[in-house]
């Protein structure tokens, strides 16, 4: 199964979308939703490129104007809401990223894939700083959620649980690394030791 190519790909295209589902609105309704849904922890949210993502939409024929509102000497707003082409795009792209695992370039991963070029005592430093920062967002997370939970049906907060369990998995991850390079047991620790106090490659680091 493989997603198809998209005429939008921005998340926010989808996340319009689907504020959209639950009633046609304008643009900074819209933005309002979104905010107060907290969807903006889990999509990259511009509100400033809000408006272009919206034209967009319109024109490409997933949302078409329903009217315009004006509240006392407030300008005029455009009430947007979804075509059937709209509906359909929805639920073929929302259906796509929650069935098929995507790659994705997370900027730790990178910084991972290249710390090699700074000393391993360096990057024990590092990573301790990390992992101290990813506890305290575990434990401000998990008391966040707590609260969340006593307004709000799970079904809604289910990104949220997903954000802290990622957190807790990377943590993890973090901590037995230290662990394991603290104590020696990492392959090639000692070798990537000796580059840096005598700038000789070893050979197993360029095969």
């Amino acid at each position: 199964m493989a997603g198809k190519r998209r005429k939008l790909s921005n998340p926010l295209a989808l996340a319009v979308l689907t504020t959209l589902w639950q009633k046609p609105m304008h643009p900074y309704e819209i933005a309002q939703t979104l905010r107060s849904q907290g969807k903006d922890t889990s999509t990259k949210t511009n509100y400033g490129s809000l408006y272009t993502v919206v034209q967009n939409l319109e024109k490409h024929g997933f949302v078409e104007v329903t009217g315009v509102e004006r509240q006392g000497n407030r300008p005029e707003r455009t009430v947007y809401g979804l075509t059937e082409a709209g509906r359909e795009e929805m639920a073929e792209w929302l259906s796509d990223l929650l069935a098929i695992p995507a790659k994705e370039y997370p900027i730790f991963e990178t910084a991972l894939s290249l710390m090699a070029a700074l000393p391993p005592d360096e990057v024990v430093r590092l990573l301790e700083m990390r992992l101290s920062s990813l506890e305290v967002q575990v434990a401000s997370g998990r008391g966040a959620l707590e609260k969340l939970y006593e307004t709000l049906p799970r079904l809604f907060l289910v990104e949220v649980e997903y954000q802290l369990h990622m957190v807790e998995a990377q943590a993890e991850w973090v901590r037995g690394f230290l662990d394991e390079t603290r104590k020696g047991e990492l392959p090639g620790v000692e070798e990537w030791r000796h580059f840096h106090e005598t700038g000789e490659l070893p050979a197993d680091f360029t095969t």
